[in-house]
C-alpha cells in the first residue's frame, strides 16, 4: 500500500520548504520512496504505483533504465534475433538521429503520453544537437511514423522484458495514429504509367538501348518481377533454361550479404519468357565466374552493389533517351512494377500476380496494383448479371 506525506523543513538560510513524499513497498517487497514539489502529482502518482503493484509490473524510478540504454538493448536484440542487417541498420538511424537526442536521457519510468506528443511534434523540426548530428533533417510525416513505431518497438520489448510496466506510444497515438492512417490513406499516390512504371514505348526504348553485361539483367528484371536484392542473389543452379522457370530462393542485402528471401512467400517459382531463356542461354558462356556461381555478378564473379546497378540504368537510360545518367528516371524497382503491370495486362489472376511477385498477401498485390487490373462497365456487368437471373 502506497502513502503520501508532506514534509517540511527549513533551510540553512532560514526559508521554509515542503515537499510530498510517496512511500510504498514493490511487488517484491522493497521499499521506495519518491518525492514530488505539488500533492496532485504525489496523488497521482501512488495511484499508478498501486496499479502497477498489482499487476506485478512496477518498476520503481531509481531501478528504471533510460531511453537510450532501452534503445540499445533493442538493437542488440534485433541483431540476435537475426533481423536482416538493413532493417538492424534502420533501427540504429532511427535511435541515433532521432529518439536519442530528444528522448534519450528520460527515464523508463518517467515517460508520460505527454512527452511522446511533444516527441512527435519535435521530429518535425530543426533541432541544433551539436556537431555529430549536424546533417540531422526534420522529419517528413512518413518518417516520422516510423521513427514513432520504432519507440513503440522499444516499448513493447521492455515491457517483455519487465523494464517498464505500460507502453506510453500506444496510449498517447491510439485515437491520433487512427487520424493519421486516414490521412496517409489519402494521400497515397497510385503507381502511374510513365511515372512510377515505364511506358512501353519506353520500356521498347531501354531493351534497344541495354547492351553487354546490362542486356541479360534488364531484360530478367522487366520480364520477371524480380526484385533488386534477388536478381542479384540469382544462381545459375536456380535457373532451369529448359524448363523455362527460375527458382527464388536467396537473396543479397545491402551489404551484400547472402540470405533468405525477404519473405517466406519470396521463395517461389517464376516463369521466364523465351526472350529471357534466349538471353540467359547466350550470358551464360561469358558470364564471370565466381564461387556463388551467381547470374549477375560483377567482373570478379562476386555480387553486384547496388551503387553499379544504378550507374549502369542511368547509362542505359540516357542513350534511351530518358533521362541523363547522374539522375535515371526509372530505378530498378520501376522494372518490378512494369512486370506486374504486363502480367496484369495479359490476364494473370490476382492470385498468380501474387505469387509471382513473392507478395506476402493478396492484400498487399491489391494495394499496389488492384487499380491495374481492367473494371467492367456497370451497366453492361448488371444488365448480364439481370439476364442470368430474371426470365423474360
Amino acid at each position: 500500500m502506497a502513502t503520501v506525506q508532506k514534509r517540511e523543513w527549513t533551510t540553512r538560510s532560514g526559508k521554509a520548504r515542503e515537499a510530498w513524499i510517496v512511500r510504498y513497498t514493490d511487488q517484491h517487497k522493497k521499499r521506495h520512496i519518491e518525492t514530488f514539489a505539488k500533492k496532485g502529482a504525489a496523488v497521482r502518482r501512488k495511484t499508478v504505483i498501486e496499479s502497477e503493484v498489482e499487476r506485478r509490473t512496477h518498476v520503481a524510478r531509481s531501478q528504471s533504465i533510460t531511453v537510450a540504454v532501452a534503445g540499445r538493448m533493442w538493437v542488440e536484440q534485433g541483431e540476435s534475433d537475426g533481423l536482416e542487417r538493413s532493417t538492424v541498420r534502420q533501427y540504429e538511424q532511427h535511435l541515433k538521429w532521432h529518439i536519442e537526442p530528444l528522448l534519450g536521457r528520460i527515464k523508463l519510468a518517467d515517460l508520460s503520453p505527454g512527452d511522446v506528443h511533444r516527441f512527435r511534434t519535435d521530429l518535425g523540426k530543426t533541432h541544433d544537437f551539436g556537431e555529430e548530428l549536424r546533417d540531422r533533417q526534420p522529419c517528413s510525416r512518413a518518417m516520422t511514423a516510423k521513427v514513432l513505431a520504432s519507440l513503440s518497438s522499444i516499448l513493447s520489448d521492455m515491457v517483455a522484458q519487465g523494464q517498464v510496466a505500460r507502453n506510453v506510444v500506444r496510449e498517447a497515438m491510439g485515437p491520433s495514429a487512427k487520424r493519421q492512417n486516414r490521412i496517409q490513406k489519402r494521400e497515397e499516390k497510385r503507381l502511374e504509367v510513365g511515372v512510377d512504371i515505364p511506358t512501353k514505348a519506353e520500356l521498347r526504348a531501354i531493351l534497344s538501348a541495354a547492351n553487354g553485361k546490362w542486356r541479360p539483367f534488364v531484360i530478367t528484371a522487366i520480364f520477371t518481377g524480380l526484385r533488386a536484392s534477388e536478381l542479384r542473389g540469382l544462381r545459375w543452379p536456380d535457373v532451369d533454361l529448359d524448363k523455362k522457370v527460375l527458382t527464388v530462393r536467396q537473396r543479397a542485402d545491402f551489404e551484400n550479404k547472402i540470405g533468405d528471401p525477404k519473405t517466406g512467400a519470396g521463395n517461389r517459382e517464376v516463369p521466364i519468357a523465351p526472350i529471357v531463356v534466349n538471353t540467359l542461354r547466350e550470358w551464360r558462356l561469358t558470364c564471370p565466374k565466381g564461387s556463388q556461381d551467381l547470374v549477375f555478378p560483377h567482373e570478379k564473379g562476386a555480387v553486384q552493389s547496388y551503387t553499379r546497378i544504378r550507374r549502369g540504368l542511368g547509362q542505359i537510360e540516357e542513350v534511351a533517351g530518358l533521362s541523363k545518367k547522374e539522375q535515371p528516371k526509372y530505378g530498378l524497382h520501376a522494372f518490378r512494377h512494369a512486370a506486374a503491370s504486363l502480367f496484369i495486362e495479359q490476364g494473370f489472376s490476382p492470385k498468380r500476380v501474387q505469387a509471382i511477385m513473392g507478395h506476402s498477401s493478396i492484400v498487399m498485390t491489391f494495394d499496389r496494383y488492384g487499380h491495374l487490373w481492367p473494371s467492367p462497365d456497370d451497366q453492361e456487368a448488371l444488365t448480364e448479371m439481370q439476364a442470368r437471373l430474371v426470365i423474360t
